[in-house]
């Protein structure tokens, strides 16, 4: 079952690449946002208006469950984006965002007192090095693009960072549907104010937009964005995180298939050196628990399901 869960949120967190760049050439980026955000937000509140999971939250964590859709959705899409429409390439953005395993593990253990092993760091480490091999040429060629450009995408890591800390400190478990119609009707709200401030709102009447936005809701958000964080509840950060290697040569394969971009050596050998950080990391992970004294056991189990690894 897990196996199965990682690979459907590697392929639907990719497919956001590839739905960004569907729509790329009818709207600009605020426009798909507000239009994949705002008749998602209707659709899950009557979805969800009727469900028993609202009941017995305070409204305190309906608060912070807004702030990490916040963090994990409007701060993480907007800033990759506009990157993107800035001229920052999707092969050095995908970059950028491979760092966000290591940055994440470096936390886990002070943040999330989450053991991370020897085997783990190697893998986090070998998985860095797959991405850079897959981007590297895409991001030399960021010629032209302001230095501070490539800042944007890094603050947007560093944001889906932050609310994956914030959902694992959490001491009350927010139902996965309940969790993403905050998400989402607060990226709704946002996305929806600045296209309107901006004079973005209005869509266009190509149907490749409207593709692109059935695209982007169906497999980016509730699948890669909804998988997200079931796996990090059933798995914990480290996992979770080292499945982002994987991004940046699945999205080239993607991308080769669709759109005949140039798919070569470099690839597969990322590709490859991607997978074997994957396998590294769960090893790591598997081990380390079996080699727990008992009484760390049941320290362990005795906490919530997201504070586990």
């Amino acid at each position: 079952m897990n196996f199965l869960l990682s690979t459907a949120f590697v392929l639907c967190w990719s497919s956001g690449f590839i739905g960004a760049k569907l729509g790329a050439g009818s709207a600009s980026a605020v426009t798909i946002l507000m239009w994949r955000f705002l008749p998602l937000a209707v659709i899950l509140i009557i979805i969800t208006a009727a469900r028993t999971s609202w009941r017995g939250l305070a409204v305190r964590d309906v608060a912070r469950q807004a702030v990490i859709g916040v963090l994990s959705q409007s701060g993480y899409l907007l800033t990759v984006y506009y990157a993107i429409q800035l001229g920052v390439s999707s092969g050095t953005t995908a970059l950028i965002d491979g760092v966000q395993p290591l940055v994440a593990g470096a936390l886990a253990g002070p943040l999330l007192r989450q053991y991370v092993s020897r085997g783990q760091w190697l893998g986090l480490c070998l998985g860095v090095s797959g991405v850079v091999i897959v981007t590297r040429a895409d991001a030399a060629a960021g010629t032209g693009v302001a230095w501070w450009a490539y800042l944007i995408p890094f603050l947007g890591m560093l944001s889906l960072v932050a609310a994956t800390f914030l959902e694992g400190r959490s001491h009350r478990q927010v139902a996965p549907v309940v969790a993403m119609t905050a998400h989402c009707v607060t990226s709704a709200a946002i996305f929806t104010a600045f296209a309107i401030s901006t004079g973005a709102a209005k869509p266009p009447a190509e149907l490749a937009f409207w593709g692109a936005i059935i695209w982007l809701v169906a497999l980016s958000t509730f699948g890669g964005y909804g998988l997200y964080w079931i796996i990090l509840r059933r798995s914990g950060v480290t996992r979770v995180n080292t499945l982002m290697f994987l991004m940046a040569p699945v999205t080239a394969v993607w991308g080769a298939l669709m759109f005949d971009e140039p798919f070569g050596a470099q690839t597969v050998i990322g590709l490859v050196v991607g997978l074997a950080a994957v396998v590294i990391v769960h090893r790591g992970d598997a081990s380390s628990t079996r080699g727990r004294e008992p009484d760390t056991e049941r320290v362990e189990t005795s906490r919530p399901a997201e504070y586990r690894a």
